[in-house]
């Protein structure tokens, strides 16, 4: 089964290239690497990165950290998302 995990966290105003770089560094708190990752920007300074994991839905899976509170204007926003068809 393969479990992807989304992250996705808004800079402060005028620091998206930071926080971009900031994720780009970041590896997941845990043992193990993901199948895959993608890293997207957009509009309004927002980051999202996306890990693709072999692993149950329920696994206990590593996350990326929070970011510094001086880079975001919220906490992270976190979903876990299971694959159902491949094409």
């Amino acid at each position: 089964m393969t479990v992807a995990l989304m992250w996705e966290a808004r800079a402060v105003e005028g620091r998206g290239a930071d926080l971009l770089a900031w994720a780009r560094e970041q590896r997941p708190a845990g043992d193990g690497e993901p199948l895959r990752r993608e890293t997207f920007r957009a509009p309004q300074d927002r980051v999202l990165v996306i890990t693709w994991w072999d692993a149950a839905p329920d696994a206990d899976l590593p996350e990326l950290p929070e970011p510094a509170a001086d880079l975001v204007t919220r906490p992270v926003h976190r979903w876990r998302f299971e694959s159902v068809e491949e094409r």
